[in-house]
């Protein structure tokens, strides 16, 4: 046994800790109608657990509303109050939400903890997202085409509870890096917003305030500048080769495939590091640094990427067009933005074919038209987007961190790996305006 820990049902926790079951220390474990109330164009919001998300509930994304008089019937057995934690209960099992507001709306199918003290709601909303937690809630979850967890499985969640003092500091220190994680995803947020608007201007105003002209070959891309061409991209971009790995059967080679592409960074995250002799019927096409892989199958989804030095020379899947610009008439840089556009995409999508597998031809995507300023202002307009997305990618990575750091504190702080209760912080009183739940 570890000094100063002791062994429960639930693992190693501090001597002075104590386990509690969920239903001795809220006011009420119950859950939500399990009718179904009939449903209006307008009306109450019926909420169900594929609303909790992230620790909030979105309600502007409810589209099922009922009565007044069904909504006071149902909130007779599971009216839902400020600082009540919802649990989601079918489906997608154990996403948690605190109510901070005074709610009107009601619950279907959805775990309710009622509790009148913000500090305990707070505290046990992480708990809940703990990994120790989340050991009970997948050894209780029952159903096989449908996931569950019973209610009295939540009536007898096991809680390690610290002194409140020792409570109020671990959701501090949690809260704080929550908020980090939010303020990196506002910033993402802003800067994605600022991009789509200068991607927009920039593509069809140019940089130079010129007059704009009806885009050649029927108008298909609209406004551009006056001095700036409409080409199809084949007219601007190099053969590539293909290339059969196994003709060296015992080298081995990276190997890029459609899944190996994030739509969200718009780069290559991963590989796979094969023998010549190993590798899949689909890697035949050898890249190069700078070059552009499009993914031809479900275009929509923008498997877009710029191939990374790292990957030069290696292959990538036949499901990817390669687009190697000629340097001196395609800035690659200028065509990467350009390609990822909804404008872009939304016109190679209406060249799609296949039911079970959209796809469209190499052909078909350099046949596509861009329009082309100067060599020097594409790369201008490259520059300032790319600057964007640099600062998006800045983000993102300290997002990542956050999150690792919020995931490694989490167990750490809730298992008593590591103490907080004898540090001082300066920590919003609004839990002495708060009525106290029932426990000290």
């Amino acid at each position: 046994m570890t000094n100063n820990f002791k062994q429960t049902d639930i693992g190693l926790i501090p001597e002075d800790w104590d386990i509690i079951r969920a239903e001795a220390l809220f006011n009420r474990v119950s859950d939500g109608t399990h009718d179904t109330p009939k449903k209006l164009t307008d009306g109450y919001p019926l909420v169900t657990s594929k609303y909790i998300k992230n620790g909030t509930i979105d309600i502007s994304e409810v589209d099922y509303f009922i009565s007044k008089e069904d909504y006071l019937e149902v909130n007779q057995r599971s009216r839902v109050d400020k600082y009540d934690i919802l649990f989601s209960m079918i489906g997608t099992i154990g996403e948690v939400a605190i109510i901070k507001n005074d709610p009107v709306f009601s619950i279907k199918n959805i775990g309710l903890f009622k509790s009148n003290s913000f500090e305990l709601s707070e505290y046990c909303f992480y708990w809940f997202q703990s990994p120790i937690a989340k050991v009970y809630i997948n050894n209780s979850v029952g159903g096989s085409t449908q996931k569950y967890i019973p209610l009295f499985k939540l009536r007898d969640f096991p809680i390690a509870l610290p002194k409140m003092e020792e409570r109020k500091k671990i959701a501090h220190v949690l809260s704080k890096i929550q908020q980090a994680i939010e303020t990196q995803e506002q910033l993402i947020k802003t800067t994605q917003e600022l991009k789509k608007a200068l991607m927009q201007k920039l593509f069809t105003e140019g940089l130079n305030g010129e007059p704009q002209k009806q885009s050649a070959l029927g108008g298909e891309i609209g406004l551009i500048p006056e001095s700036w061409e409409v080409v199809e991209i084949k007219n601007c971009v190099e053969e590539t080769q293909t290339r059969n790995p196994s003709l060296l059967p015992n080298k081995y080679i990276k190997y890029i495939d459609v899944s190996s592409v994030s739509n969200q960074s718009f780069s290559v995250v991963d590989h796979q590091y094969v023998q010549g002799i190993e590798a899949p019927g689909r890697a035949r096409k050898v890249v190069k640094t700078d070059d552009i892989i499009f993914a031809t199958i479900r275009p929509t989804l923008k498997r877009i990427a710029k191939i990374k030095s790292f990957y030069d020379d290696e292959y990538c899947s036949t499901a990817f067009c390669i687009l190697r610009c000629k340097s001196k008439v395609l800035d690659h840089e200028f065509l990467f933005q350009y390609i990822r556009t909804d404008f872009f995409i939304e016109r190679i999508g209406k060249l799609q074919s296949g039911a079970s597998y959209p796809a469209v031809r190499d052909d078909n995507v350099k046949q596509m038209l861009i329009p082309l300023p100067q060599l020097e202002e594409q790369k201008e307009i490259a520059r300032i987007l790319s600057s964007l997305d640099s600062k998006i990618e800045f983000h993102s990575n300290n997002k990542i961190q956050l999150q690792d750091l919020f995931k490694t504190l989490l167990n750490q702080l809730m298992t008593g790996q590591i103490r907080v209760k004898d540090i001082e912080f300066d920590i919003d009183e609004e839990w002495e305006s708060i009525p106290s739940g029932k426990v000290n």
